[in-house]
């Protein structure tokens, strides 16, 4: 799988971290990091990597900030983006399973490595489960277009 990997200056650290993580789980990596620890505009790093996903050049995106919320509502703008910030393994599990997440948003202050490890891995290898979940990302779909999203009856 191809991932796109971006950071604000408060995920440095842990962003050099999930590059390792990646490619110990031999994941290619789109590097889109900052390697500094300067002040970066975190919805400029999380539009390009959204942008990412959504044309196709990546599969999925990790996206790291401060406690990950920031880069999650700059995420969630890009059209065919879903962004969730999780903070444990289940966040991340049904974040999968139940809305097909393709873009994780991560703290680089408030965890620690062998806890985002934890989370990168379920997210990676957790399939979308579909069925009545199908119909709910559909409607999210439409909310993007403009449309009612009660207007979509049928997943």
């Amino acid at each position: 799988m191809k991932v796109v990997v971006t950071n604000d200056h408060r995920g440095v650290r842990t962003s050099e971290q999930i590059l390792a993580i990646l490619a110990q789980l031999n994941h290619e990596c789109l590097d889109l990091t900052n390697k500094e620890d300067q002040a970066v505009d975190y919805p400029d790093s999380a539009y390009e990597a959204g942008k990412a996903v959504s044309t196709g050049k990546a599969d999925r995106a990790i996206l790291i900030c401060g406690t990950g919320i920031g880069m999650c509502i700059a995420a969630n703008k890009v059209k065919g983006v879903r962004a969730a910030v999780c903070f444990d393994e289940l966040s991340a599990k049904v974040s999968r399973q139940h809305n097909d997440t393709n873009v994780l948003c991560l703290s680089g202050d408030l965890l620690g490595p062998s806890l985002f490890r934890k989370i990168v891995e379920v997210w990676l290898s957790t399939e979308f489960e579909g069925g009545r979940h199908q119909r709910r990302v559909r409607k999210i779909q439409a909310i993007e277009e403009g449309k009612d999203p009660r207007e979509v009856v049928n997943g």
